[in-house]
């Protein structure tokens, strides 16, 4: 188990008070925040390197990627070193955690729940509740459909790896070992094990192309068997199956004399001249909203309207 988030030091603190023995993972995209504010002029050629080197399976390609960031600008590669591959490297994280690069699912919530924060901290709660059992309730009746031996997300990886495996060669080593090649490779696949030398069977634990391809040769229909029960709709209706409980209407609160009579005052604090600011503070590393002009008529960087050249101009 691991917690993905942005490294703010409030949410380090709270996290190992609640999960102790919880491995802490930085969220990639936040990183890349930093690397852009950081680095600016080298931001728009490393980009799709600095995605890949996150989502690499192997060593050997993020080592490879590495040198080619390096020789763009080695102040990136020193950077993203010093943060701990470990941290936000898929090949190099101490645990297992698959295909959870991002927090993105905590800003859905953020959103969700922004107008909510200018209530009460009880109307505050009550929104975040009725989130949270929507939530529940709706994934529930999903997962308690579904018709397939995978849930709809990884049965359409599982489909996507089956088409990848038509264009592979699969030879035999032992009753359990196969050699698979594609496009001049040779990848070893151990169905014992359920590994693979690419590393995407282990880690996603769901086969991969070269695994499927393999199954294929054995004439094996039935690829449930080799993929994760957290994969399965089981597993996903007992995720949700422990409803969030509304609480009654507080007419009907029975609150004891002790609570009733303790007198909760605000926190004392000297309001800031101007109007209060609705959005969150952000640090300084995550303010990093490029200054370039953006056309108002193409949508494109780098000139105005009058100087835009993308639609032709009337005679």
């Amino acid at each position: 188990m691991c917690v993905v988030f942005d490294r703010n030091e409030s949410i380090i603190k709270a996290v190992s008070v609640v999960y102790p023995n919880v491995l802490h993972l930085a969220c990639i995209w936040h990183l890349w925040k930093n690397v852009c504010g950081y680095f600016r002029k080298s931001k728009e050629s490393i980009s799709d390197l600095y995605y890949s080197m996150a989502k690499a399976y192997r060593k050997e390609d993020f080592d490879y990627l590495t040198a080619k960031i390096e020789k763009v600008d080695s102040r990136v590669k020193k950077y993203l070193q010093e943060d701990g591959y470990e941290k936000w490297s898929r090949c190099h994280s101490p645990v297992n955690k698959g295909r959870m690069m991002t927090s993105n699912i905590t800003e859905c919530i953020n959103g969700y729940l922004v107008e909510a924060r200018k209530l009460p901290i009880y109307g505050f709660l009550e929104e975040a509740r009725i989130l949270s059992g929507s939530w529940i309730c709706k994934n529930s009746e999903i997962a308690s459909y579904t018709s397939t031996t995978l849930g709809r997300r990884f049965d359409e990886i599982l489909t996507l790896n089956g088409t990848k495996a038509l264009r592979m060669t699969v030879k035999a080593s032992s009753p359990y070992i196969y050699s698979v090649y594609e496009s001049g490779r040779r990848y070893i696949v151990d169905l014992e094990s359920e590994s693979c030398s690419c590393w995407r069977f282990q880690i996603d634990q769901i086969p991969c192309a070269h695994a499927v391809a393999v199954l294929k040769s054995k004439h094996v229909k039935e690829f449930g068997l080799y993929c994760s029960e957290y994969y399965k709709p089981a597993t996903l209706v007992k995720t949700y199956e422990v409803p969030i409980i509304p609480m009654p209407d507080r007419t009907g609160w029975n609150v004891p004399n002790s609570v009733a009579e303790v007198e909760v005052l605000p926190l004392i604090f000297k309001r800031l001249p101007g109007r209060p600011k609705k959005g969150r503070k952000k640090k300084s590393n995550e303010t990093l909203s490029s200054s370039t002009n953006r056309c108002g008529r193409c949508g494109h960087e780098g000139h105005n309207r009058r100087s835009c050249n993308f639609f032709p101009k009337e005679n």
